[in-house]
């Protein structure tokens, strides 16, 4: 089963890319649950849940009327066509976790159909799952943003850090980056020490950080704290540009 939550085009708002026109797809589910992150998301029968930013791309028990299945490439088609996009434009592939379904026929088609029409296609992706590079090459002409989580996540070590899957990834693609979510409490206690374990490994791989938050307030609470660790460290700061502008709002 493959779903898709929703698709809107915009600008991305984070990462190498930022600003740059974008049509975006999050794909529903995930395997992990980022609790830690404390976003808060009202279902639509009322309740608050607590998750990470997207977490009604996660929690398919309270989300589920928003998920619609995909059984075809048509669809994907038909949505790309009534956007009236330019040639080439930017498709970033997001969730929830989209590569749970890196197997997945219909999503196959899909990333082999984007790279033979010539866009640039980003996975989002927490870097806990690999393609399989060698049975579909063109997983390789992707890349990939690789957002690790970090403790401040609530996530355990072993479920959130998978070295052999980052170091795959980057061992088959170019233009890969990471990509952490960073919070000024952790960052004082834990996080550094976290980040450079992680990409020890991988030297020239670029390094962004952006603020922890799932909306405007949050992200300018910890913004100058990531800048001035980004500005010590010689990493690349992002800002979150979506939330600065749209706030909570989703499809943007």
């Amino acid at each position: 089963m493959l779903y898709l939550v929703e698709h809107f085009y915009s600008v991305q708002g984070e990462g190498k890319y930022v600003g740059t026109p974008s049509l975006f797809f999050r794909f529903g589910g995930c395997n992990l649950t980022c609790e830690g992150f404390g976003c808060t998301e009202i279902t639509p029968d009322g309740r608050e849940i607590v998750g990470c930013d997207t977490v009604y791309a996660v929690d398919r028990q309270s989300f589920g009327d928003l998920w619609q299945e995909v059984e075809e490439l048509q669809t994907f088609i038909w949505i790309m066509n009534g956007y009236r996009i330019p040639p080439h434009v930017d498709v970033v592939l997001t969730g929830g976790e989209p590569l749970i379904y890196a197997n997945e026929p219909v999503f196959v088609e899909f990333i082999d159909y984007l790279i033979g029409q010539g866009h640039r296609v980003t996975f989002e992706t927490n870097a806990t799952i690999a393609p399989d590079f060698k049975r579909y090459p063109f997983y390789a002409s992707a890349t990939y943003a690789l957002s690790v989580k970090l403790s401040n996540s609530g996530e355990p070590l072993n479920r959130r850090v998978k070295p052999e899957v980052i170091t795959s990834i980057l061992a088959h693609t170019q233009g890969s980056f990471f990509k952490f979510s960073v919070d000024e409490p952790s960052l004082i206690s834990v996080l550094e020490e976290e980040i450079d374990t992680i990409v020890a490994d991988h030297p020239y791989t670029p390094v962004y950080c952006m603020p922890l938050g799932g909306n405007k307030a949050h992200i300018e609470a910890n913004c100058e704290a990531v800048i001035e660790f980004c500005k010590r460290r010689g990493f690349i700061y992002s800002d979150r540009l979506h939330i600065r502008i749209w706030d909570q709002n989703h499809g943007v």
